[in-house]
């Protein structure tokens, strides 16, 4: 209920300010984003469907565990799924042209 007051509240009074909207993508990527990506913590865990299959990357102290087996850069493991050179963080969805 409070989110659709807030969207009411904020319709009326002409949508949001573009601080606002600043505000919300930053918090949306971290506030200690580089405005390049998200920031990947400890304890997270990265879902991609790839030709019909789901692939589970966890992100650990030292970098990303992907079917028990470590890797040290996601774009190692984006390799490892594809056969291909891929950008790791564009492969798992992480950068965006619209980050703060």
């Amino acid at each position: 209920r409070r989110i659709l007051a807030f969207e009411t509240q904020a319709h009326e009074q002409g949508g949001l300010s573009k601080d606002f909207k600043r505000k919300l993508k930053k918090a949306a990527y971290g506030a200690a984003s580089n405005g390049k990506g998200r920031q990947l913590h400890p304890g997270g865990r990265l879902i991609r469907e790839w030709n019909g299959k789901s692939h589970v990357v966890d992100v650990t102290e030292s970098g990303f565990l992907w079917q028990q087996k470590p890797y040290r850069s996601l774009s190692a493991v984006a390799r490892a799924i594809t056969g291909t050179r891929w950008s790791g963080p564009r492969f798992f969805g992480l950068t965006s042209t619209d980050t703060p």
